[in-house]
């Protein structure tokens, strides 16, 4: 075993006796169930982690992520995740989170082929199409990723909202928001981008 992977062991083993430390029976509580009230979909983004941005301990957040934060409906790995979490779980909120300066985004709006992961991406590509007179109007490179990442959610949610899974538990009445939120790298910041819905009307 290579020093790094080793450390991540010596890593893993810390974190646990230190939780152990403060919270004797928390493993054992945690291994009885899962009972999260959010679902987070998110990039898979190595400076996005789901759990430490919202303080939320292991068991309280389910998590789907992928390059982009990306949710279509022939992704039946996603829309698996989304059904669980929903029909089994039943969590209250999915919350659809991107980040600025996302290299999926930002990839996106540019012509390269980066081999397969170009088909992954070419659904963030299309909503730069649809809104390009409108990005390409700010002068600002920056600024420009930074509104694509901002469609890019909005363009996510609407996807979660349109999901069969989605529109049987509003249509059964079940408790059920969608959010659209984004990160801020620079800032370790979250916010709210207003397009939440729930019940099949926008809240």
């Amino acid at each position: 075993m290579s020093q790094e992977i080793w450390q991540l062991f010596e890593n893993n083993r810390e974190w646990a006796e230190n939780i152990k430390a403060r919270q004797p029976d928390f493993f054992t509580v945690l291994s009885r169930q899962q009972a999260p009230n959010y679902l987070w979909i998110g990039c898979a983004d190595s400076r996005v982690p789901a759990n430490e941005i919202v303080g939320l301990i292991p068991g309280e957040i389910f998590v789907h992520r992928n390059v982009g934060n990306v949710v279509t409906h022939t992704d039946f790995n996603c829309l698996s995740v989304i059904q669980f979490a929903v029909d089994v779980l039943a969590v209250e909120h999915i919350i659809v989170t991107g980040h600025y300066g996302c290299g999926g985004v930002l990839a996106a709006m540019k012509p390269d082929d980066l081999g397969l992961i170009t088909n992954w991406l070419r659904h963030i590509r299309d909503i730069y199409f649809r809104n390009c007179e409108r990005i390409d109007a700010i002068a600002d490179e920056t600024a420009r990723g930074d509104l694509l990442c901002e469609l890019n959610v909005q363009e996510q949610v609407k996807n979660v909202c349109q999901t069969t899974i989605v529109q049987a538990a509003w249509k059964r009445g079940q408790k059920l928001a969608v959010h659209g939120w984004i990160y801020g790298l620079n800032d370790g910041l979250l916010r709210d981008l207003k397009v939440t819905q729930s019940n099949n009307k926008p809240a």
